[in-house]
Parts: structure tokens; C-alpha cells; sequence
């Protein structure tokens, strides 16, 4: 679980505002509510962070220690301001030093500025003129676009923005009598709030953010935005909590790490020789697992000696699986005296069950014959060693979302089936000689973290979409991906059987058109978007990081990941981007993507509902009524591909005959990508293509 983050507000240095309520009535008692950040400090806990005041003493490396976002208001001398404490405005050159390491070691600084900056004494620009910013003493009038008809109360506009975007969920907001920010040719950041071109000075920047080394810093030309009289104010509360999640990036990382028992694998002489054995045989066998060429059964003989002393040598640090470990060296001893035909591991695969030691950090080895997912076709002997992830809190939500078979898994090591785009661990990937009881289903949650963060890291950039704070702490943080996609998968994998017309489509065989999994799929995306909005109001961390991920998984990485061979999950993505473009939550423009976030809630669960009823209805449907209505609803979203023979219309399809014979004339691309996703995949394809053996 990650820890909250810390802001310490600077109380120390003669600053004109405080967190503390009496010491602003004392500073101001006509309005309290001047001199007063209390309302910030509330706003900041009731997001999740943990506020403190800087009340005596310098700021040196002690006092940072611990801190994630260091807030500096507006510092005066007494001529000027109402002051709280008793410390010169001005920082000493040893505390301007030790603020800039705090930043580059990942810290955020927020500097609250003023109009007339020089005249107040203290010393802020020194410290951030490192960051190529510099506080001017303009003071910004503005006749048009202004609050309450106050020309000194400007409204700012939001430019176009990459670095992170500050305008989430905010239409408007106000300054007072705010200066204006001189940025030097030496910035590298962004300004995210302008004057408009009606004020004077007309298009200046008064806020303005950058990222040094492992850190970020804002700074704004005023200080009464936040506050307590001003802090809700339009939607200047909004812009405050989309700043302070900006400036705790840098040290909201969380730590998960199993490089310790990767590497005792890696130089496990036993597991190194299983590694290398399965590798030698692996060109040996056909795509069923069998070994055809009787010239390759003695070295294939020899090879198995091997893998079995492997698996004896390992078997002392497997303990919990002694019973399944020497069941598979029977059925690996039973392949060979079949002469090498099609493998069958029915009994060990029996006798193989994580499921009931669903603890964390406990590490399993599997060796079968099998094939992978979204990986190798063929059954091929496999070795894979895997993790599983079962925090507490994981624990207690399975106890709310029921899901015995669901497994949560790390890989520690593998052979060369699973150095592919396989993320997955089934059982009805293994050879077997009948269908087995399937008791378990393995997600490898580090591998699907780590391509959700790559692939979509590579999507803000190449479409210039500036991230809500949350979606950029998702690509920032693996531990926290990763968490965000086993209490999705959990929530997922259980919807299969619930609601109208439940199936699972990897359970049970069924073949009908592709676009049938495609809404599978979908319908249960769509109901766990749903569901974070109930764990939402019940205060659970993650709901709010399930919603992106789900979004920007389909949207950007799913339409463009595999061939277009009946590709059901990019056909659910491509869904939902033309649903929210046609509901005007997203738009693509000049090259540019962009969100129109305080509708994009709205237009999934409406996408949802219409899923819903489409599976409502079906219940009433023939299972080929069924399908040509799916069709129907998809097309109105996605067209078809223009030589299809669905889209001409049920009458021209053979209806009277067998169901396969209407399913043999779905295209392999039925669907196929808009423009959008054209230039997605010739951009990214490379970028989807390197995470295939990716695992953190």
C-alpha cells in the first residue's frame, strides 16, 4: 500500500498566509479568511495527502525529510503584509540549496508569487531562477474576460498543454491582483495559464510548471488563488488538487521487488540446465508436442534425463508442490515410453493447483507441455516459475468479488514459449488426453502493468495528450499499474458469468463471429468501469486508476496489438473510441488527442447500458438473431470492411443452412481500423512489438 503523501506548507519566513485559523484572525481579524490557507489544508487532506506546517526554524535536508511537496506562499516584510512567524522573508542561501536538491531528488515546490513582487521583500526569485522563471512586478488588468466585472480579477486561459494536464475537470479559474511570470530562455517547462488577449499585458504567463532531474516545480504569479476566501471561487479548488498531484509524482512510487528471487533462479545451476534442456528439444517437436523424427528420440531421451534431474534438484524449494513435481516427472517418463506421441499431462495438470495457496510471494513451478496465449501455438515443453501476487487488500476485495480459479502471478523465470506476448497462464493451454476440471487462471499482472505504462507512455507523446495526474501516476509507478490491474482482472474474470447471458468465452467452445468475444469482452470492461464508481463511494484507492487503465488499455494498445486475424479485443477498443467520439467526449484534431473528461464517465456508462440491453433482448433471440443484431450494433460504431458479406444485409445470408456456414463468411477483418488507428499503429507498432518479453 502506498503511503500518503506529505506537503509542508513554509510557515516560518514571514509568510502572509497560514494554515492555522486563530493565528489568521490575529493576522487579519476583519477577514480571517485573507491570511487564511485552512481551506487548502482541508482540500489537500480530503484528497489523500497529509499536510504540515513549517513553523519555526530554516528549511534544510531534516526538514525535507519525508516531505513530498514543499508549498512556499507569499512571504512579506511587515510593511506590507500581516506576517505569521517570525523569520526574515528572505531564504538563506543554504535553505535556497537544499530546496533545489529536495526537488532534484524527486520533491515538488509550489511558489505562491505576488503583482508587485519586488517591493515585498523576500527572495523567491533567487530560488527559482534556476528553473528559468522569474516573478515580475506587473500587476494584470483585464476589462473582458474577468470575475464579478473586476478588471484586477482576471480569468486566465489554459494554452495548449502537454506536460500534464492541469485543466482536468477545470473550466475556469481566477486570479486577484496577480503578477505576471518573465521565463528565460533556459526554461524548459510550460506555462498553463495565460492572460487573456483582452488584459494587459495580453497573453502573459502567470503559471507556469516544469520537471527538474526527478522533480517538479509550479509557480504562480498569486497567492490569493487558494485562498479561503478565493479557493472555491470558480474551479480554482479543482486547478489546486491537479497541482499538488503534478508536484508528489516524483515520490509516489511504491516498491514491489522480486529481483532478489530472480536472480537466485537465474544461478540455480538446476534451473539454468531445465532451461537450456527444454531449449534443445523445443525445434523437436511438432505443434501437438510430439516428437515425429525417431532419429531425435535419443538425444530427445537424453535431454529428458536432464529435465527430470532439474526438476528433482528443484523440487526442495517447491515443498508445497512435492506431490504434483513427481506426478509430471511420471507423465514426462510416460511421454518418452509412448515413443515420444502426444504428450499427456492430465494427471500432473490434476495435481497442479495454485489456487489453494493463494498467499503472497509464493513461487510455483510448472512444467508441461503446452501452448501460449497470445504467444507460441504449438504444445511445446515449457518451464516457467511464477509469483503470486496476493496482498492482504487483495484478499479482502476477493472476499466481496467471489473468484476461486482467479490467480495473480509475477513471472520469476521462463523458457521461451513465455518470451512472447502471452500474458496469461491457463490450464487449457496443456496437452492432456481429455478436457481436465479447469480450477485456476494466472494473470501475469507485472507483464500486462509494464506494456500498459510503455504503450501508453508512447501514446501521450506521439498524440500530444497531456495526462490527468492520476493516469500519470499510473504510467509512473509499476507497483501501482500493477495493483490497478489485478483488481480490474479480478472484477473482469467474474463477470463472465454474471448478468443476461453469461458465458466465458475461454471456458466454454463456442464458434460464432469473432465480434461475439469482441462484446464479451467489452460488456465486462464496461460493467468493471461501473463498478469503480461504487468502490469510488465506498473510498477505494484504485477505483479511480481501474477507469484509465481500462480506457487507455482499449483505446491505445488493444487495436493495435496482434494481427487483424478475427482480433476481438482491438475490435472492443475501436468500440469504444467511436463511441466516445461520436458522444463528444474525445476528439481528434491537428494531430492532437483530447478529452473531454467531465464527459467521458457519462458516455461509458451509456455505452455500457446499451451493451447491457443488447444481451437483455438476446435472451428473446435465436443465436443467429443474436449475432446478426450484434452486427448491427457494432456497425453503427465501427463500419465494416467495405467487401463484407454481413453488411449487405441478413437476407443475403445463408440463413436456412448450418450456423458455420454464416460464420465461415466473417473476413478476417471485419472491422477494420479507422484512420486514427492507421496512424496509431504505423507510429507505435515497433513500440507494441518491444514489450513482448516484458515483464517489469
Amino acid at each position: 500500500m502506498q503511503r500518503k503523501s506529505r506537503i509542508l506548507i513554509d510557515q516560518s519566513h514571514s509568510q502572509a498566509w497560514t494554515i492555522d485559523l486563530e493565528l489568521a484572525a490575529e493576522m487579519n481579524p476583519a477577514n480571517p479568511a485573507d491570511a487564511s490557507y485552512a481551506n487548502f489544508k482541508e482540500l489537500a487532506e480530503s484528497a489523500g495527502f497529509e499536510v504540515l506546517a513549517q513553523t519555526s526554524g530554516p528549511i534544510g535536508e531534516s526538514t525535507l525529510q519525508g516531505v513530498d511537496v514543499l508549498v512556499l506562499p507569499h512571504a512579506a516584510s511587515p510593511e506590507w503584509e500581516h506576517t505569521v512567524g517570525y523569520g526574515s522573508p528572505l531564504l538563506e542561501k543554504s535553505e535556497i540549496a537544499a530546496i533545489q536538491a529536495f526537488v532534484a531528488a524527486g520533491g515538488g515546490l509550489l511558489v505562491l508569487g505576488e503583482n508587485e513582487q519586488a517591493k515585498y521583500g523576500n527572495n523567491f526569485n533567487e530560488l527559482i531562477a534556476d528553473y528559468g522563471i522569474k516573478l515580475t512586478n506587473e500587476t494584470v488588468q483585464d476589462p473582458a474576460r474577468n470575475f464579478k466585472d473586476v478588471a484586477s480579477w482576471p480569468k486566465p486561459e489554459f494554452p495548449t498543454l502537454l506536460l500534464s494536464d492541469f485543466r482536468f475537470m477545470v473550466h475556469e479559474v481566477v486570479l486577484y491582483r496577480t503578477g505576471t511570470l518573465d521565463l528565460g530562455t533556459d526554461f524548459a517547462g510550460e506555462v498553463f495559464l495565460r492572460t487573456s488577449e483582452s488584459a494587459l499585458p495580453a497573453q502573459a504567463a502567470v503559471a507556469a510548471a516544469t520537471r527538474v532531474a526527478d522533480g517538479q516545480v509550479v509557480v504562480i504569479a498569486d497567492s490569493d488563488i487558494f485562498g479561503d476566501d478565493s479557493i472555491n471561487d470558480l474551479d480554482n479548488s479543482k486547478l489546486l488538487l491537479n497541482i499538488l498531484g503534478f508536484l508528489a509524482l516524483g515520490s509516489k512510487q511504491g516498491t514491489r521487488d522480486v529481483a532478489e528471487v530472480k536472480r537466485q533462479l537465474a544461478e540455480n545451476p538446476a534451473w539454468t540446465k531445465l532451461q537450456a534442456s527444454i531449449e534443445t528439444m523445443r525445434p523437436m517437436q511438432n505443434k501437438d508436442g510430439a516428437i515425429e523424427d525417431a532419429s531425435h528420440h535419443s538425444q530427445a531421451a537424453s535431454l529428458l534425463d536432464q529435465v527430470i534431474i532439474s526438476i528433482r534438484a528443484l523440487t526442495p524449494n517447491f515443498s508445497h508442490q512435492t506431490e504434483y513435481l513427481t506426478k509430471v516427472v511420471k507423465d514426462l517418463e510416460a511421454w518418452r515410453q509412448g515413443g515420444f506421441a502426444k504428450p499427456d499431462f492430465y494427471q500432473s495438470l490434476e495435481l497442479f493447483r495454485p489456487d489453494l495457496m493463494r498467499s503472497d510471494d509464493v513461487q510455483h513451478l510448472a512444467v508441461f507441455s503446452m501452448y501460449t496465449q497470445n504467444g507460441n501455438p504449438n504444445r511445446n515443453l515449457e518451464a516457467l516459475v511464477t509469483n503470486t501476487f496476493w496482498p492482504a487488500w487483495l484478499a479482502n476485495k476477493e472476499k466481496k468479488y467471489s473468484n476461486p480459479a482467479f490467480i495473480p502471478i509475477e513471472f520469476i523465470g521462463f523458457t521461451a514459449g513465455y518470451d512472447t506476448n502471452s500474458a496469461v497462464f491457463f490450464p487449457e493451454t496443456v496437452a492432456v488426453r481429455e478436457v481436465a476440471t479447469y480450477h485456476w487462471g494466472g494473470i501475469f499482472c507485472d507483464r500486462e502493468a509494464a506494456r500498459f505504462r510503455k504503450v501508453v507512455a508512447g501514446a501521450k507523446e506521439l498524440l500530444h495528450l497531456p495526462l490527468p495526474v492520476n493516469a500519470e501516476e499510473l504510467l509512473a509507478d509499476q507497483l501501482l499499474a500493477q495493483e490497478t490491474f489485478v483488481l480490474w482482472d479480478l472484477i473482469h474474470d467474474r463477470t463472465h458469468s454474471r448478468g443476461d447471458l453469461p458465458f466465458d468465452p475461454f471456458m466454454i467452445k463456442q464458434r460464432m463471429p469473432f465480434w461475439m468475444y469482441a462484446l464479451e469482452e467489452l460488456r465486462c470492461d464496461l460493467s468493471t468501469f461501473r463498478e469503480t464508481l461504487v468502490l469510488e463511494a465506498e473510498g477505494d484507492r484504485l477505483a479511480k486508476y481501474i477507469r484509465y487503465a481500462i480506457l487507455f488499455d482499449r483505446l491505445f494498445r488493444f487495436p493495435i496489438t496482434g494481427d487483424r486475424t478475427r482480433n476481438y479485443d482491438g475490435l472492443g477498443g475501436q468500440i469504444i473510441f467511436a463511441h466516445l467520439h461520436q458522444a463528444g467526449a474525445l476528439h481528434w484534431r491537428d494531430n492532437r488527442l483530447t478529452f473531454e473528461w467531465d464527459k467521458v464517465i457519462d458516455a461509458v456508462v451509456e455505452l455500457s447500458n446499451q451493451v447491457d440491453a443488447l444481451y437483455h433482448d438476446g435472451i428473446n433471440r435465436s443465436r443467429l438473431a443474436q449475432w446478426i443484431a450484434a452486427y448491427d450494433f457494432v456497425k453503427e460504431l465501427v463500419p465494416p470492411h467495405p467487401a463484407s458479406n454481413w453488411a449487405k444485409g441478413a437476407d443475403q445470408l445463408p440463413t436456412a443452412g448450418e450456423l458455420k456456414e454464416v460464420v465461415n463468411l466473417v473476413l478476417d477483418d471485419e472491422f477494420p481500423l479507422n484512420v486514427f488507428y492507421e496512424t496509431l499503429n504505423r507510429k507505435l507498432s515497433d513500440l507494441v512489438l518491444s514489450t513482448k518479453g516484458i515483464t517489469a
